[in-house]
């Protein structure tokens, strides 16, 4: 399995926009073949600790094969989340990891 994870810093961090980019990961990204486990969510305040990195919404992704992730990649979908969004991204950050 290939997890497929990003951390997005906005700049309107605002809690409507934090939810708007939430709605949008929902809406493009979640329907996709392929996917075994999909999460998205704003940061946890709580867990503000010096190890961890500053964000406002993580997202993710999980899936079967690398070959569901490169489909992923360029699917209309996910082409159209990007061109929403980018313009209130900051900041984004990609880890890509095998994971059992």
């Amino acid at each position: 399995m290939l997890s497929h994870m990003v951390y997005f810093t906005l700049k309107d961090s605002s809690d409507s926009a934090q939810q708007t980019m939430v709605d949008a990961c929902q809406k493009f990204l979640k329907p996709h073949d392929g996917i075994t486990f999909f999460a998205v969510g704003k940061h946890a305040p709580e867990f503000d600790r010096p190890v961890n990195q500053k964000f406002h919404i993580a997202l993710h992704v999980v899936f079967d094969t690398k070959e569901s992730h490169d489909v992923y990649q360029v699917s209309e979908n996910h082409l159209a989340f990007i061109a929403q969004g980018k313009e209130n991204w900051e900041q984004v950050q990609v880890f890509d990891a095998y994971v059992d």
